[in-house]
């Protein structure tokens, strides 16, 4: 795996991981980090729905090795 691959590894765990606590205790960590809504908050989740796009991609192409 390569930089980009972890990266979206870990952007795409960061956000299981922020939709789980969501799911489960209705608390967004990355806005109570970052503020609700804030521009580094859109960012974020927008980083981490590339990153599952990306993961797709992954899935795919290593699924045909």
């Amino acid at each position: 795996m390569n930089g980009l691959d972890w990266a979206a590894l870990v952007l795409v765990i960061i956000g299981g991981l922020n939709w789980g606590l969501v799911g489960a205790f209705n608390y967004d960590l990355v806005a109570a980090i970052f503020g609700e809504m804030s521009s580094i908050t859109r960012i974020i989740y927008i980083l981490v729905g590339l990153a599952a796009l990306y993961m797709i991609y992954f899935a795919t192409k290593a699924g045909q090795d």
